[in-house]
Order: C-alpha cells, then sequence, then structure tokens
C-alpha cells in the first residue's frame, strides 16, 4: 500500500509538536491540509503589483 503524500509531513509535524495523531483523525487531518494548501496556492499565484504596500490600518 503507497502512503498518501501527506502522510510523511503529518507524522514528522506531530513529531515535531508533540502531538498524537490517531490513525481515525488521519483522514480528516490530511483533507484539512490539502483544502489549507489548495487555499495557499490561490493567494500565492495572485499576482500584485510590484509597487504594492499593506494598508496601515485596516477597518471593516
Amino acid at each position: 500500500m503507497m502512503a498518501e503524500p501527506l502522510d510523511d509531513y503529518i507524522d514528522a509535524v506531530s513529531k515535531a509538536l508533540a502531538l498524537p495523531v490517531e490513525e481515525a483523525w488521519r483522514p480528516a487531518v490530511r483533507a484539512n491540509l490539502e483544502v489549507s494548501l489548495r487555499l495557499g496556492r490561490l493567494v500565492d499565484e495572485f499576482a500584485l503589483p510590484d509597487d504594492t504596500e499593506p494598508a496601515p490600518i485596516f477597518t471593516a
């Protein structure tokens, strides 16, 4: 059986944080990481002009 690509990452991070991940939780943890990575790619791929500056104050 071939391991899922994120399984090694889950194992390494859970070990580094001393945070046990039950086998029953692994599919949910993997699904959450897949969504987070997909959303992160969208942000990373959004082109901004070189002169873009962060807003000093955010208001709603």
